[in-house]
C-alpha cells in the first residue's frame, strides 16, 4: 500500500499556493505593462491616425530624439524636464526635506510632550492627507486675487505677489519640502528615541551644548537612517506629481519636472512613442535608486549580523 502524503501548510506546494494569486496579479499590473511599455518605446504608436492600429517599428529613434543636442537644453524638451527635475531633487529632497526633517525631529526630543504631540499632529497631517486636497489648498493659499498669503499681505499694507507666475519653480520646491518633511521627521524621531537617554546625559553632565550632543552622539548613531531616508526621499520625489496641480507645467514649461512632460507627452499629444520611451528612462533611474536602496540594505543587514 502506499502511503498518503499529508498536506501541510508549511509545505512548498501550499506556499506557491498561497502566492499564486499575488503572482498573478503581478504579472498582469506590473510585468506585463513594463514589457508592452518597452515595446512602445521602439514603435511610433500614436492614439490617433494610421499609427494608432499599426504602428511601425522605428527603432531607437524615439531616444535619439529625446537626446538631440540641438534641443536637449530647450524649454519643453526632455534634456530641460531631466536638469530641472534634478535640480528639483536636489533643493527639495536632499536640501528641504531630508534637513528640514532632522531638525524637526531633534527639537521634539527637547520640547514638553504635550507640545510634542501638537507638533506632531500637524506634521503628520501633511502627509497624510489626499495630494490633490493638499494641492488644490496651496493654490487656494497663493492665488493672487483672492489667495490668502495675498489677503494677510495687503491687510499688513504690504504688496501682493503673483507668485505662481513670478517664482513658479521656488513655489513647488516649498510646497513638496513642506509635504515631504513629515516622513524625514518621523523617520528620525524614532531613530533619535532608539539612542540610549545615558547617552545624552552623560553629555549633560559634561556640559555639552545641544549642538555637540547633536554633532557628537546624535548624528553619528542614526547616520544608517539618514542614508536610507535620503535614498528613499530622493525616489517619491524624483516621481512627484502633485506640482501639475499648481502651475499645470508652466508658466512657458518652467516647472515641467520629468514626470509632467511624460504625461504632455503621451496624454496631451498623444505621441505613446515617445512617452513609452521616457517612461523607460525614468524606469531605468529609478531601477537605480532601488539598486542602491538594496544594496545599502544589505550591508546593514550584514552589519548587525557581524
Amino acid at each position: 500500500m502506499t502511503k498518503k502524503r499529508n498536506f501541510s501548510l508549511l509545505s512548498h506546494r501550499a506556499g506557491a499556493a498561497f502566492l499564486a494569486p499575488a503572482a498573478a496579479l503581478v504579472g498582469v499590473f506590473v510585468l506585463l505593462p513594463f514589457f508592452w511599455v518597452i515595446f512602445v518605446s521602439f514603435t511610433n504608436r500614436t492614439l490617433l491616425g494610421k499609427t494608432a492600429l499599426s504602428p511601425d517599428f522605428v527603432g531607437l529613434q524615439n531616444y535619439f530624439q529625446l537626446f538631440d543636442p540641438a534641443t536637449f537644453f530647450t524649454r519643453g524638451q526632455f534634456g530641460f524636464s531631466l536638469i530641472l527635475t534634478t535640480q528639483f531633487v536636489l533643493l527639495s529632497a536632499l536640501v528641504g526635506q531630508a534637513l528640514l526633517g532632522l531638525l524637526l525631529a531633534w527639537l521634539m526630543q527637547t520640547i514638553p510632550p504635550a507640545l510634542k504631540r501638537i507638533v506632531e499632529t500637524a506634521v503628520i497631517a501633511a502627509w497624510i492627507l489626499p495630494e490633490v486636497v493638499i494641492g488644490f489648498a496651496w493654490f487656494a493659499f497663493l492665488d493672487y486675487d483672492n489667495g490668502t498669503l495675498n489677503m494677510i499681505l495687503r491687510g499688513l499694507g504690504l504688496p501682493a505677489g503673483d507668485f505662481l507666475l513670478q517664482q513658479p519653480f521656488w513655489v513647488i520646491v516649498i510646497f513638496n519640502t513642506w509635504r515631504g518633511a513629515a516622513f524625514s521627521m518621523m523617520l528620525f524621531n524614532s531613530a533619535f528615541a532608539s539612542i540610549p537617554p545615558s547617552y545624552f546625559q552623560a553629555a549633560d553632565v559634561a556640559g555639552a551644548s545641544s549642538w555637540q550632543k547633536f554633532r557628537d552622539i546624535g548624528l553619528p548613531l542614526i547616520r544608517g537612517h539618514v542614508v536610507t531616508d535620503l535614498i528613499l526621499i530622493t525616489m517619491w520625489t524624483f516621481n512627484v506629481f502633485t506640482p501639475f496641480i499648481l502651475t499645470n507645467g508652466g508658466p512657458s514649461y518652467r516647472t515641467e519636472l520629468l514626470s509632467i512632460y511624460n504625461y504632455r507627452i503621451a496624454f496631451r499629444e498623444f505621441d505613446f512613442g515617445k512617452g513609452a520611451a521616457v517612461g523607460v528612462i525614468i524606469m531605468l533611474i529609478n531601477l537605480i535608486f532601488a539598486l542602491i536602496y538594496l544594496s545599502f540594505g544589505r550591508k546593514k543587514a550584514k552589519a548587525v549580523e557581524e
